[in-house]
């Protein structure tokens, strides 16, 4: 299995449970925030979905220009930004090469190190898993009781 592949395998793990717990939030939950500092749900899941794309695409890139890419995502169902942003992550994510994964980014402007790539779809996956926690309390606030495990494979 190639580095790309991996990567693609243990993002889809993740994604797959994250899709399931956006899948659960209906629309007059959008809103819902458990304390009154935190995202709302909408804003929780965009900042996943988006996130995690830009992040492949500075990947696939080797700069930090998709930094500066706006996405329209204002008033749209949940869902179907999880399928839209997940297929197009999914897309960048088996695309990548060896060279570009091996490529050292120079991502100090955010996280004050340079890293090689590969590095860097790591840590949006470890930003999925963090964010996802959050996603778990708050379906469980809005009382969903059947829930995923945190990794769905295949």
């Amino acid at each position: 299995m190639s580095s790309s592949q991996r990567l693609l395998h243990h993002f889809s793990a993740h994604r797959n449970v994250t899709n399931m717990l956006i899948d659960k939030i209906e629309e007059n939950h959008y809103d819902y925030q458990p304390t009154p500092t935190s995202m709302s749900a909408y804003k929780l899941t965009t900042h996943m979905l988006t996130s995690f794309y830009t992040f492949a695409k500075v990947a696939q890139e080797g700069n930090l220009a998709p930094l500066e890419e706006k996405h329209d995502i204002e008033q749209k169902n949940l869902s179907e930004l999880a399928s839209h942003y997940t297929e197009k992550t999914k897309d960048i994510l088996a695309s990548l090469t060896d060279d570009q994964l091996n490529c050292v980014i120079d991502t100090s402007a955010i996280f004050g190190q340079k890293m090689p790539a590969s590095q860097l779809v790591s840590m949006a996956i470890d930003h999925e898993i963090h964010h996802k926690g959050n996603l778990f309390v708050y379906v469980r606030e809005m009382g969903h009781t059947d829930l995923p495990l945190f990794v769905k494979w295949g």
